[in-house]
């Protein structure tokens, strides 16, 4: 089926990126493939802007707050309250970075494209140590790797402090280590200390994907392969057999490795230490079961709700022929007919509604209490997915009513403090929206009686409202 160009142009920067800015729809139109394909850049994503801190800087601040909180007990806790604040108030520039970024870059697929992995590898601020790691996350397992081999992304968001924090993996102990012989611990994991989360949601939700036929037994194994990838600080109870390494970067703690050799899926690892996980991951990233679960994902997350078989198929196909490699992923998906269909099939998150308002008037947020607050009443509270399966997909968790209603109160506010920054509405529409914008739409917006009702109306329409 041929697709009119102004129509694929539409479709290349608000379903394959994050809204159009203006002049973006020109700059699309003349080759909108080829338009996204000069985003794919092997080197990574681009990276927010801002004082910025690594995750090990976070870490040792947090570890810092909770040896004044023991020191400070006797003498009340509003020192402790003052730190604690102090520290989360530290997330805020990393998600405004992050949101800027969105709103600003000229290579939006690339920051989509970026987002997504983000969201398959969730790390959330479920308590203060995570809190504060979710941003360094992103940045340095995720970024540098969404157009490099596949493999090496999950190796890195596996080895990061912010997801071993997070799935608890630095509490995990293995049955028969030399830690566990000096402490008395018998065999089994609740009297071992064993912690199965992170090597369950590898399996689960990072890799091969549920009903892929791993059994407990496979996860049980996996997470005694896992035993002694930790966060050099995180656990101080190992006291003498602590590793050597810097506070806050990963370690491997060889003192609480189960010993010998694991069992999966068939086969036999016999490798020691850490090599031992990581050929794990190395088998589980070439599954032909993770090459379907990544591209039901990806299809799901670009095109539709249900994706096309045909679609994940190929995309399946790319990934297996290609070792993995996510710059070739990204062009499959770019080459997809089923990819390009007119029918906008994805509902907006909100964090993706605000991005694109933002956009539509070439602007981007400066305040985060008055962007972060309202993504938390949107139900997307920043940086806080609620469980490691990150942010829902389908639009059935963010299109009910009271949701609905929530958005329109914000677009009203947004249009109305909005006008001094806003040109005309119609030209607003036209450059948002193109040949998506439709003649209903058009007419409504023409006919406000105001801007910022002619804005606040183009923003909850349906074509705006989708992707």
């Amino acid at each position: 089926m041929s697709i009119d160009p102004a129509m694929k142009a539409s479709i290349a920067v608000t379903r394959f990126g994050l809204g159009a800015k203006p002049g973006e729809l020109d700059a699309a139109r003349a080759d909108p493939a080829g338009y996204l394909k000069a985003q794919i850049r092997t080197g990574g994503a681009d990276q927010p802007q801002g004082d910025l801190k690594s995750g090990a800087a976070h870490f040792n601040e947090v570890r810092d707050y909770q040896i004044m909180r023991r020191e400070d007990k006797a003498d009340g806790l509003d020192p402790v309250k003052r730190a604690q604040k102090t520290i989360r108030e530290s997330a805020v520039p990393e998600f405004l970075g992050r949101a800027q970024l969105a709103c600003q870059t000229d290579a939006s697929f690339r920051e989509r494209w970026t987002l997504f992995w983000c969201n398959h590898f969730t790390v959330a601020a479920k308590n203060l140590p995570t809190a504060v790691e979710v941003g360094p996350f992103e940045r340095e397992a995720i970024r540098p790797h969404v157009f490099g081999r596949f493999e090496d992304l999950l190796t890195a968001s596996t080895m990061h402090p912010g997801m071993l924090l997070y799935l608890d993996q630095v509490q995990s102990i293995g049955p028969n280590s030399p830690y566990a012989a000096t402490r008395g611990f018998g065999y089994g994991a609740k009297a071992s200390g064993l912690n199965e989360n992170l090597a369950r949601e590898i399996l689960e939700l990072h890799t091969l994907g549920v009903g892929s036929g791993y059994t407990q037994a496979d996860v049980t194994e996996f997470a005694r392969a896992l035993t002694g990838w930790s966060v050099q600080g995180a656990n101080r109870g190992v006291g003498r057999f602590a590793s050597a390494g810097e506070p806050g970067e990963f370690t491997f703690r060889e003192a609480v490795h189960e010993p010998g050799a694991r069992h999966l899926f068939g086969k036999s690892y016999n490798q020691d230490g850490i090599a031992q996980a990581g050929a794990v991951l190395h088998d589980v990233a070439a599954s032909p079961a993770t090459a379907q679960h990544l591209a039901t994902k990806i299809a799901r997350h670009f095109v539709a709700d249900d994706p096309p078989p045909a679609l994940v198929a190929r995309l399946k196909q790319t990934f297996l022929a290609s070792d993995g490699r996510l710059d070739q992923l990204a062009e499959t998906l770019i080459d997809s007919p089923e990819a390009w269909a007119p029918q906008q099939r994805k509902f907006k998150t909100p964090y993706e509604f605000l991005i694109s308002s933002y956009r539509a008037l070439g602007i981007a947020p400066q305040d985060f209490t008055k962007f972060g607050p309202v993504l938390t009443s949107m139900g997307q509270q920043p940086f806080n997915a609620p469980s490691p399966k990150g942010w829902a997909e389908e639009a059935q968790a963010w299109a009910a009513p009271d949701a609905i209603v929530k958005r329109m109160g914000w677009s009203e506010t947004y249009a109305a403090a909005a006008t001094p920054v806003m040109g005309e509405p119609m030209q607003i529409a036209q450059n948002s929206l193109g040949a998506q914008l439709t003649q209903p739409v058009g007419l409504a917006v023409s006919r406000a009686e105001s801007r910022p009702e002619a804005l606040a109306i183009l923003l909850m329409s349906p074509e705006f409202q989708r992707r």
